[in-house]
């Protein structure tokens, strides 16, 4: 299977992190799948993007820094992959369809005004992917924040409007935060009829049993 994953800087939090991810995908790349994954920025990315909103920047530019911590965690991540990776950090469509072949490719941002998800999303038109994973600290996609709300419920499967109505309700999306997920990326993934799978990045196995089955996060699809 094609699979674009796109791993929530959330999750790559310390060099541990970055050692149990790229197990993960050097699993599923001995299994026979071909793996594309875009590094989000985090928290460091926020971090900052904060520091240079106060400095005045313009939102470009806080984009533009954020976009550079997604490259870092993308370099730390081949680091961890050693030989199994590609050793560039791609940022365009056109690069990866060129240089997919038995290697993981690994991303991160590229322009101002989009996220790593729809970067995640152009990978996977570019390869013919068969699926998106997204992969935070979430956990799926719940009615309300599970973090505010211990009664909050999960969805198994929503479809992508019902998906796009949640992220317009709950969550506002601007350099660094685009909540649970990019918009643009929605709709795209929409477009291409691609199924997205968001599940708990903090279990790496989560990302495994997205691909192959099993999972407990939420499916999108028609």
């Amino acid at each position: 299977m094609r699979v674009s994953i796109s791993l929530g800087g959330s999750l790559l939090k310390d060099l541990e992190a970055f050692r149990r991810y790229a197990d993960v995908l050097r699993r599923l790349k001995a299994k026979g799948h071909r793996i594309v994954v875009v590094c989000g920025g985090g928290r460091r990315a926020r971090e900052f993007i904060a520091q240079a909103r106060s400095l005045g920047a313009s939102e470009e530019l806080q984009d533009r820094v954020g976009i550079l911590v997604t490259h870092l965690n993308a370099l730390l991540l081949i680091a961890a992959l050693g030989e199994d990776a590609d050793p560039r950090v791609h940022r365009r469509s056109s690069d990866v369809k060129r240089h997919m072949d038995d290697k993981i490719i690994v991303g991160g941002g590229h322009l101002p005004g989009s996220s790593t998800d729809y970067r995640a999303v152009l990978f996977a038109r570019a390869i013919g992917a068969e699926l998106i994973v997204n992969a935070t600290d979430y956990g799926g996609v719940f009615d309300k924040d599970p973090s505010k709300h211990p009664d909050a419920m999960k969805y198994d499967h929503l479809t992508y409007d019902e998906l796009e109505r949640i992220i317009r309700s709950r969550f506002e999306q601007r350099p660094g935060d685009y909540g649970l997920f990019d918009l643009k990326a929605v709709r795209l993934a929409k477009r291409l009829g691609i199924p997205i799978v968001f599940v708990d990045g903090t279990d790496p196995e989560e990302i495994i049993r997205a691909v192959e089955g099993g999972h407990s996060g939420t499916v999108v699809s028609d």
